[in-house]
C-alpha cells in the first residue's frame, strides 16, 4: 500500500486487489485553499464533511464511489466504517457534523479524523481501537489544536501517527503549521515523500510519527 498526502486533509492511498489498482481519495479540496486540486482517476472518496476545502470529489477522474456519511461500506474488499463527531467542541452547534472513517487496507487499519473538533468519546473510540494508522488534524482553530490532537493519539495509541490539516507553503486557510504538536506529542519525526507500507511494516510496540511532504 502507497499512502501520499496532498495537502489539508486529502490523502491518495493505493493499493492493489486482484492485480487491480484501487485509488481511495479522502477529502479532497477546492483551488479556493491555495493549492491545486487533485484531478485523477479515482476509485472510492471519503468526505468527512460539506466544506470547500473537504468536499471537492467533482475535480476527481473516473465514476468514484462517493462515501459521505455515516455507516459500514464494502467496495472492491475495502471495508470502510465511519462513524458521526463533530466540527467544534460545542456538539456541532458551531459547524456541524463531522465523520470520522476507519478503512481497512491489505489488513492494516487506517483512521481519518476529518475536521474533528473535540476529544472522542467512548462511541468513537469502539470504532477507532485497533488502529494502525492514525491522519489526525493538528492545525487548530477550525479543528483541534496541537494539545487536543496529542490527547486524541493517547486515546487511540495508534502505531503510526501522521499529522494533517496544518499550514504549508501556498495555504491560504489561516491554521498553525505543524511544529507544535511535534513539540506536544514528543516524539522525532520520520520525514517521508510517501508512506510505503505492509503489515509487516508496522511498528510493534512503539508509536512512530511520520510527517510527509505535500504531493
Amino acid at each position: 500500500m502507497q499512502l501520499s498526502w496532498l495537502g489539508q486533509s486529502c490523502f491518495k492511498i493505493q493499493t492493489k486487489e486482484n492485480n487491480e489498482t484501487i485509488t481511495i481519495v479522502t477529502d479532497p479540496y477546492n483551488k479556493k485553499i491555495g493549492l491545486r486540486a487533485p484531478s485523477f482517476e479515482t476509485d472510492i472518496v471519503t468526505i468527512s464533511h460539506d466544506h470547500f476545502d473537504h468536499n471537492n470529489h467533482k475535480s476527481l477522474r473516473g465514476s468514484p464511489y462517493l462515501i459521505n456519511s455515516a455507516g459500514e461500506y464494502d467496495i472492491k474488499n475495502i471495508c470502510v466504517q465511519g462513524v458521526e463527531s463533530y466540527h467544534d467542541n460545542k456538539e456541532g452547534k458551531e459547524r456541524g457534523i463531522n465523520i470520522i472513517y476507519r478503512l481497512e487496507i491489505e489488513n492494516i487499519s487506517i483512521s481519518h479524523l476529518g475536521d474533528l473538533g473535540h476529544v472522542l468519546n467512548d462511541k468513537q473510540l469502539e470504532v477507532l481501537v485497533g488502529t494502525d494508522i492514525l491522519l489526525l488534524p493538528v492545525g487548530g482553530k477550525f479543528t483541534i489544536d496541537a494539545k487536543t490532537a496529542a490527547k486524541i493519539v493517547g486515546q487511540i495509541e495508534p502505531r503510526i501517527i501522521i499529522p494533517m490539516h496544518y499550514k504549508i507553503k501556498g495555504l491560504s486557510v489561516d491554521i498553525d503549521d505543524e511544529k507544535k504538536f511535534i513539540k506536544e506529542l514528543g516524539l522525532k519525526p520520520i520525514e517521508e515523500d510517501k508512506l510505503k507500507i505492509t503489515k509487516n511494516d508496522l511498528p510493534q510496540d512503539v508509536m512512530e510519527l511520520v510527517v510527509l511532504k505535500k504531493q
